[in-house]
């Protein structure tokens, strides 16, 4: 059986490898982040047809760890971990959502949602935490000290983190910026036994902390300046081309913050371009909340330059940062794929998810992020109706309930609600709630 390899070497092509058990973030030589690098000809010995076959024969299954849409593709993301370290919950094999209604309303039939809040702990992180938490759980197998495994997080990646390492039976620490994080996200550290520590500070401050608390802590980091955590989510890419019969979409948007995410899709892109999948690549939107936006900034002065911001509160929390660490590798893959950014306002980004929510769907802020930016490509001609354009939704509406419930109640800042509906408040009385429906009724198409 061939012995497929990965090992972490510095974006910048600095010389020198590291084995992905060593305990290290960037480059010794330059301090620039590292990725994980696969042996490409060794992978290429097996044909794409071959490929294609295995990972189809594995989608959804229950051959253990390879039911998971992550661990399906374990050759291709990490091949360095025993099966029986593995810690998944059967990640991935989220939903492609054929958007048909809101599509023809918009003006982009062809368009498509993947609901990647329908992981386990309802958002994309899983499909990233699985990877270092499996990493973690088999350098301690391998009789490597580590105390616990620590993230600082704007909610979603500390649910994520509490939940595999509950799994895994490894103490998490998680740092929250205090009363910015949704009471569903807070909860889900706290229900799985995780150190949840609130500091009184935003995102980019609890960033700072967490780096300085795990390197002189022998605690393992597990936010996305770690590339694991990019091999769990550049399977989002290579799912999508599973679910589209291995064809190309034309657009793909995604919400950017830390910017692990937009890096993570064009890697796998790129990967499935140099192995002979695909021969072309989809144009790769990043959209960016305007109050939080210094990728979006960049891009104006093509990426010459970069300014951290002091990201401001907007309803899209997890995307609530101005000082990103993936920011280098983000530029990169946009500048490879020629790539754009684009920003939403608190008000495009909370009627474009209620918009979208009228169609059946039920969308967090962030999704609405990148919605609203859709609906801008749209207006000025850089979407078509032939264009196959998928949105990345990042996370589960329903963790974000507060932000709905505040839209319909015209209660957030900055934002005129057009789509509010309310409920109709009446007495139990037959007449009346026949005629209020009636008139309700005549009035709604």
């Amino acid at each position: 059986m061939m012995k497929y390899r990965a090992w972490f070497q510095c974006i910048k092509g600095c010389s020198g490898k590291h084995e992905l058990s060593e305990i290290i973030y960037r480059c010794p030589k330059c301090n620039n982040l590292l990725e994980v690098v696969h042996d490409m000809e060794l992978l290429k010995q097996r044909s794409t047809a071959e490929w294609k076959e295995l990972f189809d024969t594995r989608y959804k299954r229950s051959s253990w760890p390879y039911g998971s849409s992550v661990w399906g593709k374990k050759e291709l993301v990490c091949p360095n971990v025993e099966n029986e370290n593995i810690v998944s919950a059967y990640e991935g094999g989220s939903n492609l959502f054929w958007a048909e209604r809101l599509g023809r309303e918009v003006g982009a039939p062809d368009l498509w949602i993947k609901q990647c809040g329908n992981n386990h702990t309802g958002s994309f992180k899983d499909l990233g935490i699985t990877v270092l938490v499996s990493m973690v759980k088999q350098m301690i197998a391998d009789g490597q000290k580590i105390n616990a495994v620590a993230c600082a997080s704007t909610g979603d990646t500390s649910a994520s983190l509490a939940a595999y390492c509950a799994m895994a039976g490894i103490q998490a620490i998680v740092f929250l910026p205090k009363h910015k994080v949704s009471n569903a996200q807070l909860i889900q550290p706290l229900a799985n036994g995780a150190l949840t520590v609130s500091l009184e500070t935003d995102f980019d401050g609890c960033m700072k902390m967490v780096q300085k608390i795990c390197s002189e802590n022998n605690i393992y980091l597990a936010n996305s300046m770690n590339s694991l955590r990019i091999e769990g989510q550049k399977t989002i890419s290579i799912e999508l081309l599973q679910q589209f019969d291995w064809k190309v979409p034309d657009v793909i948007i995604v919400p950017g913050g830390n910017l692990g995410n937009i890096s993570a899709i064009g890697k796998g892109f790129l990967m499935m371009r140099e192995l002979g999948f695909i021969d072309s690549l989809p144009n790769l939107i990043c959209a960016q909340a305007q109050i939080a936006n210094p990728l979006y900034l960049s891009y104006l002065n093509g990426f010459n330059e970069f300014h951290s911001v002091k990201a401001e509160k907007t309803a899209a929390s997890a995307i609530q940062i101005g000082d990103p660490v993936s920011r280098d590798k983000a530029i990169k893959i946009l500048k490879q794929f020629n790539g754009k950014v684009e920003q939403a306002s608190e008000d495009e980004l909370a009627n474009a998810a209620a918009k979208a929510d009228r169609t059946g769907l039920l969308n967090c802020p962030h999704t609405g992020v990148a919605l609203a930016v859709l609906l801008k490509l749209i207006k000025r001609g850089e979407i078509s109706q032939e264009h196959k354009v998928v949105v990345i939704s990042t996370a589960n509406g329903l963790k974000f309930a507060d932000f709905q419930l505040r839209y319909h109640e015209s209660r957030l800042p900055d934002v005129t609600s057009h789509y509010a509906n309310l409920p109709v408040e009446l007495p139990a009385e037959y007449e009346i709630v026949k005629n209020t429906i009636l008139e309700k009724l005549e009035h709604s198409f």
